[in-house]
């Protein structure tokens, strides 16, 4: 019998039990990690997927696997692509630092 692939992502909660995801940030957050990850992968000399569909593919995660974008194994932000300039590199450098806190403050309240 041949069975078909399941997208796992959609068995996966994007928001955290209140009042959590509030406190962690809540949409505010979702829209920076989403979009620093998709400047970061999507670099200016191209990217055969595009720029929305890796924002799309970010922003579907919980913030506690969107901050894991961002992080080593140790919990501190992984170096910054050197194709980030300006606004984008802000972001991410903001990005990383709220993932790190993010990962910090959910471990501390028992959150995966």
């Amino acid at each position: 019998m041949v069975f078909g692939r399941v997208n796992a992502a959609k068995f996966i909660a994007r928001l955290l039990p209140e009042p959590h995801e509030t406190d962690l940030g809540g949409e505010t957050a979702h829209h920076l990690l989403a979009t620093a990850h998709a400047d970061i992968v999507c670099s200016p000399s191209g990217h055969r997927i595009g720029w929305s569909d890796c924002y799309a593919g970010a922003d579907m995660l919980p913030l506690t696997y969107k901050a894991d974008l961002f992080l080593e194994p140790g919990g501190e932000p992984r170096p910054l692509p050197d194709h980030l300039t300006g606004e984008s590199r802000e972001r991410a450098v903001e990005a990383g630092q709220k993932a790190a806190w993010i990962r910090r403050e959910a471990r501390r309240r028992g959150l995966r």
